[in-house]
């Protein structure tokens, strides 16, 4: 494996590789390959050995642990790694990252509204809610049936209703047991389209595992025959993901938007993108995911879309949440997103999507349609 030089010099000047470099591209080649989907998937990949002198090489790195876009750059050329871009085990690790401990979803009790099934609640979170009787009605407690399921009360019997109560529930259990609450409403359905039951505090969606929605979008530049992406990097005040990279455009879908209409108010905020140029935005898809951790279960849908900017256009965020941007080779983005865990986890979907799409994983590769079917491993409905 060839190392340049830059990356093998611990002083002189030479910038020096982050603790967060160090640990991503560390899982990248210590990780053995898995199968995130043993009963759907056929492809079996070999187990990569752990290369001693590249791990010599990341222990010289200073103490800091936030990335730069320098480190960013570095470790996106040709020559920094031996790997390939036919080689699809750094793209598989992405899937892994965004499809967690679904062996454990017999936890979860069935969250269950005019017969329809709307989320998953945690037996363990479960517990915060039954002092809540007015509100949630539970199967009895010597109940043992597989498909015990929780419920709201009877009285809650329109949308308004059902949104007020949840909602005072959610405001008395507060930070400490959902944290990041933003007053954000989704609507809690059983598919996307479907009827609205009610909406239900954003933070608390994970905690009720209902269907959330969101928009992502690709904002990529053509020159010289070349494509390029548009990547943003998060503000280090982001209380998630804080300073990892993005989409150029993403946002979740709130109740009452339409996709569309949250892609063109998400540019204008995120990147200061106009709407002469957003509204020409094209739909080209969604991938999906489910990943439980702790008593969060999510079941996310992100719709996909894809925006040719002019050369002459650089995006600027206007709402705060994005600390810069800039402009890579689509080619230099597939290596970041192979080799690093620099991207926030469910914007690797999005890109991998968009380089199936445009050309760049073609059928030759070995893994080809595993990996295209597990984009959409969540319920895509």
């Amino acid at each position: 494996m060839r190392i340049e030089p830059a990356l093998m010099a611990c002083s002189g000047g030479i910038p020096q590789l982050s603790h967060r470099l160090i640990d991503s591209l560390a899982f990248r080649f210590t990780a053995k390959a898995f199968r995130a989907f043993p009963k759907a998937l056929t492809t079996s990949f070999p187990v990569r050995s752990t290369q001693q002198a590249f791990h010599k090489v990341l222990t010289c790195a200073s103490d800091d642990d936030v990335f730069t876009w320098d480190d960013v750059v570095r470790i996106s050329k040709p020559e920094t790694l031996s790997d390939g871009p036919s080689d699809l085990r750094g793209y598989w690790e992405k899937i892994k990252i965004c499809n967690r401990r679904l062996e454990s979803q017999s936890e979860f009790l069935s969250f269950v509204i005019e017969d329809q099934i709307v989320g998953y609640v945690h037996k363990g979170f479960a517990e915060n809610l039954r002092s809540f009787k007015d509100v949630f009605t539970f199967p009895p407690e010597n109940s043992n049936s597989n498909g015990s399921s929780i419920t709201l009360h009877s009285s809650l019997s329109t949308a308004e209703d059902r949104t007020r109560a949840v909602g005072d529930v959610i405001k008395s259990l507060g930070e400490e047991h959902i944290p990041g609450i933003r007053n954000e409403l989704y609507p809690v359905t059983s598919s996307f389209g479907a009827p609205i039951f009610f909406s239900l505090e954003r933070a608390a969606a994970p905690y009720f595992g209902i269907k959330a929605y969101g928009v992502q979008m690709n904002g990529y530049v053509e020159k010289d025959g070349k494509k390029f992406l548009w990547i943003g990097k998060r503000s280090q005040q982001k209380t998630t993901y804080p300073g990892m990279l993005d989409q150029l455009v993403a946002g979740g879908l709130p109740h009452g938007v339409a996709c569309g209409d949250n892609v063109v108010k998400e540019c204008e905020e995120e990147a200061g993108i106009p709407s002469s140029m957003s509204s020409v935005a094209i739909p080209v898809g969604a991938v999906s995911y489910m990943d439980i951790d702790g008593y969060r279960f999510k079941r996310d849908v992100l719709f996909c879309y894809d925006l040719k900017l002019p050369e002459s256009f650089t995006p600027k965020n206007q709402d705060g949440e994005v600390e810069s941007f800039k402009l890579i080779p689509v080619t230099d983005v597939a290596s970041i997103i192979r080799r690093t865990q620099f991207f926030k986890s469910n914007c690797s979907l999005v890109i991998i999507d968009f380089l199936f799409r445009h050309g760049y994983i073609r059928p030759e590769c070995f893994g080809y349609l595993d990996l295209l079917q597990s984009l959409r491993s969540g319920d895509c409905s």
